[in-house]
């Protein structure tokens, strides 16, 4: 079990399943979310329980993000494809909670000022698209 929380602390969450992975999306809806480049560990929904003043917003027809009531932590994204799934945020946990970084999707619409380094799978706008028709 992994225990983390939001900023202030107000939203704890505690996780029933190993966190070894998390990957990375460059893609628009993404990157405005979160500021810069998204990470985000893929879970089970019955592995994860939040609790605290959680908000949520359906962003897009694909996903609905949520954050701290209080301190503005985003906290989570699920796909509104496949509820039984859900991303967590690596910094709601000390160390990312042990998940080592092995994806990078939309790799092709990193912004020109960097990019993620290291020997990582790299997927392009066009090849994810594909494996995921209900994104286009």
């Amino acid at each position: 079990m992994t225990r983390g929380c939001c900023l202030c602390g107000e939203v704890t969450v505690q996780v029933n399943a190993p966190m070894t992975e998390m990957s990375a999306c460059h893609c628009e809806l993404c990157t405005r979310w979160s500021g810069a480049v998204h990470m985000a560990i893929d879970l089970e929904t019955k592995d994860v329980t939040f609790e605290g003043p959680i908000k949520t917003h359906r962003s897009s027809r694909l996903a609905t993000r949520a954050w701290c009531d209080t301190c503005g932590s985003a906290l989570y994204s699920q796909d509104a494809f496949d509820t039984d799934r859900i991303e967590v945020f690596p910094g709601l946990f000390d160390n990312a909670g042990g998940a080592k970084l092995v994806r990078v999707v939309y790799a092709d619409c990193h912004p020109d000022g960097f990019s993620l380094a290291g020997d990582i799978s790299r997927v392009s706008n066009k090849e994810f698209e594909a494996a995921y028709t209900h994104l286009s």
